[in-house]
């Protein structure tokens, strides 16, 4: 009876051992950018670290930077614990980086709704023919790792090489069909349930997966990451820069603000930090410098609105070209271009017509006040002098003219206490 009970414990122990399998999970929703890839990474080993059943990154990007997506590619291929891809939610897609990431994957799997594909390289340049030259060396070696990485996983070579040369994509029936993903799941339970049992090779060795009923650990980017994240988005990137230059335009207009001055130093480094992760065209940032200039020099020399309107179009075009990719996702969203740029020019047109404005009304103090002002003669008034009450004040007068007492008159002008004055017909 006693070996019974000890049998009886030691099967519920296996038992209860062989049902703690863990799957981690993660989300990916945005671009493949620096931020993303070293999250993925980091949660490929830590699901090593704990000998995971599996990691499941549930995917939903429209692209991102190559040397990124390279960078978890690796993490992958050099992994010991299954790494599985899944398109989700329904309506997600894997484009571009997103579509090199599932290819490498262990197992690919979709949702209904989404799609995969469009994975032609992000090109940076300005143009010409050296950039055409370079984009087809690009190209190439874009469509031989795709290859590679689709003969190693068993998956369609013919459909990876025209992703990459002519950005095709495919629905998930379709990419089931010609062999580019592995499995359609609905969910992330019904994905658990069509992993159980399947036969992976992980290099010389075949893992089998048990993942029914196995528990679920989501795994979060941490705080840093996050940022990171957030800042190496485009338009973030974008207003941070916009905000950089503003803020230390308002420091040097009013020395010793200082609030100004600091958020718009710490918005420039992590602007510039930013732009180390996208692909900037300095000429886009040389013209937006440059209509900030020039909405300076407006305000400065008066051109009549001039210097605005030309700094508004360098703004414009400066903002459009900042980050050069036919990639929307590496783009600044015109959402956010039209109304960054109206504020900033609005500003500083309504500093310009303050501008004008001041330089065209009349001084109400001083010497160059007292000239035209109107007033009248309190006794006569000679060459040899004489008193006028103007501007609510008493003052000593003379004119060439003499202008008998009581007689409207006009200063013509001013000699230290003194004023000139004609009579008014």
């Amino acid at each position: 009876m006693r070996k019974f009970v000890c049998v009886l414990i030691l099967l519920s122990v296996i038992t209860g051992i062989a049902q703690a399998s863990q799957v981690m999970i993660i989300r990916v929703e945005d671009a493949i950018s620096p931020a993303s890839a070293r999250f993925m990474v980091q949660s490929i080993e830590k699901a090593q670290a704990e000998k995971a059943e599996c990691l499941i990154i549930e995917m939903d990007t429209p692209g991102g930077l190559d040397q990124s997506m390279r960078q978890v590619i690796k993490a992958i291929m050099a992994s010991t614990v299954p790494v599985v891809v899944y398109v989700a939610p329904q309506g997600s897609r894997a484009a571009s980086a997103g579509a090199f990431i599932t290819m490498a994957s262990h197992v690919a799997a979709m949702s209904p709704g989404s799609s995969i594909g469009a994975a032609h390289p992000v090109s940076i340049g300005t143009g010409g023919q050296m950039d055409s030259t370079m984009s087809g060396k690009v190209t190439n070696d874009a469509a031989a790792y795709i290859r590679s990485i689709a003969e190693k996983r068993g998956r369609n070579i013919a459909w990876a090489d025209s992703a990459v040369r002519s950005s095709v994509s495919l629905s998930e029936t379709e990419a089931l069909k010609r062999k580019v993903i592995d499995l359609i799941a609905d969910d992330t339970g019904a994905l658990l349930d069509s992993l159980e049992g399947r036969r992976i090779i992980m290099g010389q060795d075949t893992v089998v997966l048990h993942t029914k009923g196995a528990e679920r650990v989501q795994v979060e980017m941490n705080w840093r990451d996050r940022l990171l994240s957030i800042i190496s988005n485009p338009n973030i990137a974008y207003i941070l820069f916009m905000a950089g230059l503003l803020g230390l335009y308002f420091e040097f207009s009013n020395p010793g603000a200082i609030f100004p001055g600091v958020v718009g130093a710490i918005s420039l480094i992590l602007a510039f930090f930013s732009f180390q992760a996208l692909p900037v065209n300095y000429a886009g940032m040389l013209l937006i410098i440059l209509a900030i200039v020039m909405f300076i020099l407006d305000v400065k020399i008066a051109s009549h609105g001039i210097l605005s309107i030309g700094g508004i179009v360098a703004m414009f075009l400066g903002s459009v070209m900042l980050f050069q990719t036919p990639d929307p996702a590496m783009r600044v969203s015109l959402q956010v271009i039209v109304p960054v740029v109206a504020v900033t020019a609005a500003f500083f047109i309504i500093g310009v017509w303050l501008s004008i404005k001041t330089l065209r009304t009349r001084p109400v103090s001083g010497d160059k006040g007292l000239l035209d002002q109107e007033g009248d003669a309190r006794t006569v008034v000679n060459k040899d002098g004489g008193r006028a009450f103007v501007a609510g004040t008493h003052w000593s007068a003379w004119s060439d003219a003499e202008i008998p007492e009581g007689a409207k008159v006009k200063v013509v002008e001013v000699k230290g206490m003194r004023l000139k004055v004609e009579k008014i017909n």
